[in-house]
């Protein structure tokens, strides 16, 4: 498999009212404690989660594994602050993911937290480059800036000269690396991809997962994925194996197997 030519990583946009450079960035780690997620009501409850502990540390590549009703993608919820846990926190640069208002929780993940879902969920009618710059753009990024931006990460991921293809004009791994590019335009401390290999072929899915785990690693974000699949698992240093609400088994790949993390 041939991979893309990836560019240089290009320049981040400062959004209005920081300085150049100035964009808190200071590497820091997830952790969650005695994480807990119940649906429903007594007597009718379902558990989600059953008490997860878990440090992602800046720049690492988690993936989560487990079979449908593992828990693992409401975990990736709550660790995003899309989901408030019923008990046990989320600290994120100090702060506790449920405390914070609705308001806040949403400016975080535009600013802190990038994110790749299985089918991209680009907008339709909006060409490659504006789909990508759309986190800098609702972060008060002016249009010129955040597709300038933008554009430099379409390159970088192999998709110069697509950048006004709408996704209807593009490829099911072309529309990924789109997706993945929007995650990464805002220089997030933190990427979730949620199965973002599920609706590809596995050839296309091995290539994107390479583009995707090579852009974060070169962005410094640290990349969560959630998987059924040991393949794409592989593609990330450390993987969490889920079942009923817990993490059974935790194991490093065999490049990071020095780190000293279980086998």
């Amino acid at each position: 498999m041939t991979q893309p030519t990836l560019s240089p990583v290009p320049t981040r946009a400062t959004p209005p009212g920081l300085p150049v450079g100035q964009r808190p960035t200071t590497p820091t780690p997830l952790i969650a404690s005695a994480l807990a997620k119940t649906y429903g009501t007594e007597g009718a409850a379902t558990q989600a989660l059953a008490g997860v502990d878990l440090t992602i540390t800046p720049g690492e590549s988690v993936a989560i594994m487990g079979p449908s009703g593992s828990g693992k993608t409401t975990l990736l919820h709550c660790l995003a602050g899309i989901v408030a846990p019923t008990s046990g926190t989320v600290l994120w640069r100090g702060e506790d993911l449920a405390s914070l208002s609705e308001a806040r929780r949403t400016a975080l993940r535009r600013q802190d937290f990038g994110f790749v879902f299985q089918s991209g969920q680009l907008l339709p009618e909006l060409p490659a480059v504006e789909n990508a710059a759309i986190p800098l753009m609702l972060d008060g990024v002016p249009r010129s800036e955040a597709t300038r931006v933008a554009a430099g990460w379409l390159a970088h991921l192999g998709l110069a000269g697509l950048e006004q293809r709408r996704p209807g004009e593009l490829s099911g791994g072309q529309a990924q690396r789109v997706a993945i590019a929007r995650a990464l335009v805002g220089s997030p401390g933190i990427v979730f991809a949620d199965e973002p290999t599920g609706a590809l072929d596995q050839a296309t899915g091995a290539e994107v997962l390479a583009v995707l785990t090579s852009a974060a690693r070169a962005s410094g974000a640290a990349l969560v994925v959630v998987t059924h699949d040991p393949g794409v698992a592989r593609h990330c240093g450390r993987t969490l194996a889920m079942r009923d609400g817990r993490v059974v088994q935790e194991f490093a790949a065999p490049t990071t197997a020095a780190t000293g993390a279980d086998r």
